[in-house]
């Protein structure tokens, strides 16, 4: 989509030389950037469009993109929160560091980051969230998460009495236990091309589906246990909703998504799916640098759930655990937290388990073995893990693998890291996923002090016709 020229921020009175001056340095700061990767127009346009892809926007004509790109370069123009989003994308670069502006973010267009009090609320707020996301409000796909918002999420479903009754709505569809099982049968069809192909691919139509369907469904007529039912299917929606999000970088309305999938869990009377949100907090929560808060998330999941819990959601409780326990160093807690994932995963029934919690097998809490080895730079003991990691899931595989070649190199083992890099490229091929751009970014930075070594040079020059390569410079 066009969305028109481009126009400088205007300086307030008495401003013009400041303003000129961030004109100039935002000029001079793009075209660096652009000089130093030797890029062309053409290849920064396709940067822009694979970071586009990423967030299921379509980009203009390339001749309107060009027109911009020499707006910013040649004078200093400032590009709109959409494009400013993508450059940084593209550069691997935060707004400051191409001196970009922040992206200002109005309270009033940011819904969703506090729990709901009542059924009603829920309702309320996740469908302005479902619609600002389709109409793509650039507030909210650029807002980072709230600061204490998932803690205090946690500790309100802690602490909440019995669920309230459920809305009554004198209008709208009549809505059945086939309705309820229609949106599951959809969201397992989503989650499956989110697994395969990353949350960029199928994100706009997951969307696209909760606004022009589901919406419909919540705001229709029910029985009692029709609703429960309802609440907890559209639960688990919002919360594939949360993980896409997370997947393509829209942090905060991943965490809009996350508090409201567990306010419609704790309406659903689905505590085992409520402990598995917060699971996902914490899982987001490690990947932003947020280790302590990503404990205790995975603490109150086990916590809120001990009454009804199953030996497989123990497991991958704990190791999200142990997870946050690495990224804060903690060596012995971390590797006791894994021991209890572990001796859960051993008493495995497969048949008393929730169907949406199964995946979680010995292949996967090897793959988290060995993020957590790796972070706490026990590279022998990663490699020896995530080894192991294999799953058969497409973009878990290739998170697994990405982890091995960084234990590799940790160990000191240069061209198994490089060969599997290669591995783990060819598998995320398909995948549209900021976070698998983000792991071959982390692992270039670690190869720059090998750069000229011919291990890193064969693997660069192999390298360079893989997408999540190229996304990564």
């Amino acid at each position: 989509m066009d969305t028109g020229p481009e126009r400088v921020r205007p300086g307030r009175p008495g401003e013009a030389t400041q303003t000129n001056a961030e004109q100039q340095r935002r000029s001079e700061r793009l075209k660096h950037e652009r000089a130093v990767r030797k890029w062309s127009k053409a290849q920064l346009i396709h940067a822009l469009r694979s970071a586009a892809a990423e967030e299921g926007v379509t980009l203009p004509t390339d001749a309107s993109v060009s027109r911009r790109i020499a707006m910013w370069e040649n004078e200093g123009a400032e590009p709109d929160e959409l494009y400013t989003r993508l450059l940084c994308r593209a550069y691997g670069k935060s707004p400051a560091a191409l001196a970009l502006p922040e992206a200002q973010v109005p309270a009033a267009e940011l819904p969703g980051a506090s729990y709901p009090e009542t059924p009603e609320e829920a309702l309320t707020t996740v469908a302005r969230l479902w619609r600002a996301d389709l109409d793509q409000a650039g507030a909210l796909l650029t807002a980072q998460p709230e600061d204490g918002a998932s803690d205090a999420a946690s500790m309100e479903w802690l602490v909440a009495p019995a669920s309230a009754s459920m809305p009554e709505h004198a209008t709208g569809i009549r809505v059945g236990l086939r309705d309820v099982q229609r949106v599951k049968a959809t969201t397992d069809m989503f989650a499956a091309m989110d697994d395969s192909y990353g949350g960029g691919h199928a994100r706009p139509m997951l969307m696209q589906y909760l606004n022009s369907e589901v919406a419909g469904l919540l705001t229709g007529r029910y029985t009692e246990a029709v609703g429960r039912a309802l609440f907890s299917a559209v639960s688990e929606a919002t919360l594939l909703a949360a993980w896409m999000s997370y997947d393509t970088a829209h942090h905060g309305i991943a965490q809009r998504y996350f508090v409201q999938a567990l306010r419609l869990a704790q309406d659903g009377e689905d505590r085992r799916l409520a402990g598995s949100i917060l699971s996902a907090m914490s899982h987001q929560a490690t990947f932003l640098g947020r280790f302590r808060e990503a404990t205790r998330l995975a603490r109150a999941a086990q916590m809120g759930i001990s009454r009804v819990t199953t030996p497989t959601l123990r497991a991958q409780f704990h190791a999200m655990e142990a997870r946050g326990l690495a990224g804060a160093g903690d060596v012995r807690e971390a590797e006791a937290a894994l021991a209890k994932s572990a001796r859960a995963l051993e008493t495995q029934r497969l048949e008393d388990e929730p169907e949406w919690i199964t995946y979680f097998d010995a292949a996967e809490l090897a793959a988290e073995a060995g993020h957590c080895f790796r972070d706490l730079a026990k590279a022998k003991q990663a490699v020896v893990h995530a080894q192991g990691a294999a799953s058969g899931h497409v973009r878990s595989d290739f998170f697994a693998t990405m982890v091995l070649a960084d234990a590799h190199l940790g160990a000191g083992d240069l061209e198994a890291a490089c060969a599997t890099a290669l591995d783990a490229l060819d598998l995320g091929e398909q995948l549209k996923s900021a976070r698998a751009v983000t792991y071959v970014r982390d692992f270039r930075k670690h190869l720059l002090r090998f750069a000229d070594t011919a291990a890193v040079q064969d693997l660069t020059g192999q390298a360079a016709e893989y997408r999540q390569w190229n996304r990564s410079g």
